[in-house]
């Protein structure tokens, strides 16, 4: 049985539940409530399991927050014998339009302290991540505030059908692989 490891990125506790950093939570905790499965914390995370046709894929929410995920994705690889490439980290994206998707199989971690924590951990760039847009329309030197914000109304209103999506997402990269699932994904 094929086993994947799906990491979404975000920080512990309510105080961040629905701010634009925390996407990555947001669609695992999304599909596990779409899937009728449950997340159990373990160690360095909230674990959930999901089989479909042969395959077992893992949820990841690292409780280490953001700027540590690194151990929790090493450790989790290494306990589930998951091989890197069936690694997918989901994460929010600054430089690209609300709800855009871009899945890649490496790149730089862009500014973004989890992804380069977990590039650190893992002493690579060669890893999975789905980059999900949430804008840069903030003002200078009001970065932090903004992808620490909630979601705005309009924001809200659009995001099911993005989650819904995320979803499908998750599901082709286990079935169709990665090149499949960039062609099928980026960019809608």
């Amino acid at each position: 049985m094929k086993k994947y490891l799906i990491v979404g990125l975000g920080n512990i506790g309510d105080k961040y539940a629905n701010t634009r950093h925390n996407i990555g939570f947001k669609i695992l905790d999304y599909f596990a409530k779409q899937e009728a499965i449950t997340f159990e914390t373990q160690k360095l995370g909230d674990i959930a399991e999901y089989k479909l046709k042969g395959r077992t894929f893992i949820f990841l929410k690292p409780n280490t927050y953001m700027n540590l995920s690194g151990k929790a994705v090493q450790y989790w690889l290494a306990k589930e014998k998951i091989p890197l490439e069936n690694l997918l980290v989901i994460t929010d994206d600054l430089n690209l339009p609300f709800g855009s998707i871009r899945v890649k199989a490496k790149g730089s971690d862009g500014g973004h302290n989890g992804l380069k924590d977990i590039q650190d951990k893992l002493g690579t760039t060669q890893y999975n991540r789905y980059r999900f847009g949430i804008s840069d329309a903030f003002s200078k030197g009001q970065q932090v505030d903004y992808v620490l914000g909630e979601w705005t109304d309009e924001e809200n209103a659009k995001l099911k059908e993005r989650l819904d999506k995320s979803v499908e997402l998750i599901k082709s990269f286990g079935l169709a692989g990665l090149s499949n699932t960039m062609n099928g994904f980026n960019g809608k």
